[in-house]
């Protein structure tokens, strides 16, 4: 759409009269008040506020015209005004004569708005009135992608991009209708002002760049490539395109730069990505979707060498927090665009696109999808520092012999793979779930011989079976369930790596809920006579003890970076028995605490050194 078209007006340059939806303005109004009026209209019904009428009615030449208000400047100042809240699409229009008008098309707020100076008030059709609470509550929950803007028209749809949506829909019932008939059955045309208009959803989904420029010019997102883990990016591209489109040139951005591994299980060969295309394409939609389109911020995509980063605007819809995403009911920030792309296929009724996230990089032996929330957006992290290629070999395998393994028992088997025994009250707070509503869970895990209880009392905590540990190639651990409560658990089959003499000491240095002393070789040799006086809480102790604590671990990590200068994964793994996934998450930590610092790129090439 061009600046000087004039069809909203009229093809005659005829000016509507002032009614309900149109409003008309002196040209020496000031930005407050034209503010106040544009928040009066986007709280009734959305229309056209016309700045400077009242010069139409003087000779020509002696009075100057709204020619010397700039569009930008004025919408500008109606979105500073309005508290960020109200963005409008500003024109200027010649009519007959030479003289300039100023048309402001303001959209129907998708919740009621406050002028300038703190009043809610509404356009009547002749007046601005206040409104009263019991008018305001229905507003509050209107869906903006099912705005119409004014000045929309058929021509702001591009017709390449409605037959992607026809080809994206071809399950759909109206897949074999007409194009407007199609277009009509989604619910992104509706009958407005005498014609077919496309509502915001249609703009969004098939719109023309010029479309989207002039009424949402924040659906673009702005891809970032990094070669390293810091913030200095390498490439940029800002995409401004239909949703279906964005998705597509994303897709290219990320598999571009994209690597996969090769998992032989049997006969099969299971390829494990980097970044797996379906779980970026889910976190994709999911933004595309659910962001906030009234805020004027960009949805930004930045893909580092050990990780995917989505930030989106708006946050996560009201309740839902990282804590219980997977257990709160869906909610649709914009429920006509959602709808869509459901019935297209592209998305999930149910609101299962996060669980299948998570799902998906469980499965592939990594860490579940990571949510950071802020006041007004929300970062989705996916990590691929690498994986545990036993634990894909044992999920395939296991699905085998139980049909399907649900995402809790992923959650439960992954958490403990990685940390070798967690609680009751850790396992429910990675399931999301209240403590009480676990036993059945944990029980029926129990049965497949998937998980054992260890520990006694109210320190009972779960560890992996043997069968289990055996299929990952972990160290056997016998359960405590079957041991004395007094017993020790005993050392490995496999004898521990002896850390190097400059931090001997540390790994030396023995917990508080541990026993000093000679440990046992079997767990039928008789406890050591001090082993009756120390505390219960040793008993439920089920980690291998013969290797490091946790603590004992980051020690060890920030001794290896002073002494030979920095720190790799093998080395911390040789150095402590840990597997790959183990010391990824030690030195990120590390790094997330500011003392270590990453360099390069991958698990095999990164390296980290003490920060300064």
């Amino acid at each position: 759409m061009t600046l000087d078209a004039a069809d909203a007006i009229s093809p005659l340059g005829v000016l509507p009269p002032a009614g309900p939806t149109c409003i008309h303005l002196p040209l020496n109004v000031s930005p407050e008040e034209l503010a106040r009026y544009a928040v009066g209209l986007a709280n009734a019904r959305g229309g056209t506020v016309l700045v400077g009428v009242d010069v139409l009615d003087l000779p020509p030449g002696t009075v100057r015209d709204a020619g010397e208000l700039h569009p930008l400047m004025v919408t500008h100042a109606i979105f500073e005004l309005s508290g960020g809240r109200l963005t409008v699409n500003v024109q200027h229009h010649r009519l007959p004569g030479g003289a300039r008008v100023l048309a402001v098309f303001v959209p129907q707020g998708p919740y009621v708005l406050a002028a300038p100076d703190g009043s809610v008030i509404a356009w009547d059709g002749a007046h601005l009135v206040p409104v009263t609470p019991g008018e305001a509550e229905p507003v509050a929950d209107q869906d903006f992608t099912a705005v119409v803007p004014p000045d929309a028209s058929l021509a702001d749809l591009d017709p390449a991009e409605v037959a992607r949506l026809r080809g994206l829909g071809r399950r759909a019932s109206a897949s074999n209708l007409p194009d407007l008939d199609f277009l009509q059955e989604l619910g992104l045309l509706v009958p407005s002002g005498g014609a077919l208009r496309p509502t915001l959803a249609a703009i969004l989904l098939a719109g023309t760049p010029a479309a989207l420029r002039a009424h949402v010019p924040q659906a673009e997102v702005c891809f970032y490539h990094h070669h390293t883990p810091d913030v200095e990016f390498q490439f940029r591209e800002d995409l401004l395109r239909p949703i279906p489109a964005l998705l597509t040139r994303l897709a290219e951005l990320i598999q571009a730069r994209n690597r996969f591994t090769p998992v032989q299980v049997g006969l099969f060969r299971i390829e494990v990505w980097d970044q797996d295309e379906a779980v970026y394409r889910e976190a994709l939609l999911n933004a595309l979707t659910h962001r906030d389109y009234r805020l004027r911020d960009a949805v930004h995509v930045h893909h580092f060498p050990d990780r995917l980063e989505i930030m989106n605007p708006g946050g996560l819809p009201g309740g839902i927090t990282p804590g219980n995403i997977l257990r709160h009911q869906p909610k649709r920030r914009n429920p006509l665009l959602a709808e869509v792309l459901a019935r297209l296929g592209l998305v999930e009724r149910a609101g299962v696109g996060v669980d299948k996230m998570y799902s998906l990089m469980l499965r592939h032996g990594k860490e579940p999808p990571e949510f950071t929330t802020y006041p007004d957006s929300v970062t989705l992290a996916l990590h691929s520092p690498g994986f545990d290629a036993e634990f894909v070999r044992f999920v395939a395998r296991k699905q085998e012999d139980m049909q399907t393994l649900s995402l809790d028992v992923l959650i439960v088997l992954s958490l403990l793979a990685r940390e070798g025994e967690a609680t009751r009250a850790a396992l429910a707070r990675a399931l999301q779930l209240p403590e009480d509503r676990t036993p059945r869970l944990l029980r029926g895990m129990e049965d497949h011989g998937l998980i054992v209880k260890a520990g006694v009392g109210r320190g009972i905590a779960y560890v992996l079976s043997d069968e289990v540990r055996r299929a990952l190639g972990r160290e056997r651990v016998v359960p405590a369930a079957q041991t004395p409560p007094e017993a020790v658990v005993p050392a490995p089959e496999v004898a521990p790596t002896t850390p190097s003499p400059a931090y001997q000491g540390l790994a030396d240095q023995e917990p508080a809920d541990t026993v000093s002393g000679a440990r046992p070789a079997s767990v039928t040799s008789p406890p050591p006579p001090q082993a009756a006086g120390r505390p219960k809480r040793a008993a439920r102790a089920p980690r291998d003890e013969s290797g490091p604590s946790a603590a004992e671990v980051r020690a060890i990590a920030l001794a290896l970076a002073r002494e030979r200068g920095r720190v790799r994964n093998v080395d911390l793994r040789e150095a402590c028995g840990l597997n790959t996934q183990q010391a990824w998450r030690t030195l990120r930590r590390l790094v997330q605490d500011g003392l270590l610092r990453k360099l390069g790129s991958g698990t095999r090439d990164a390296a980290y050194e003490l920060r300064a």
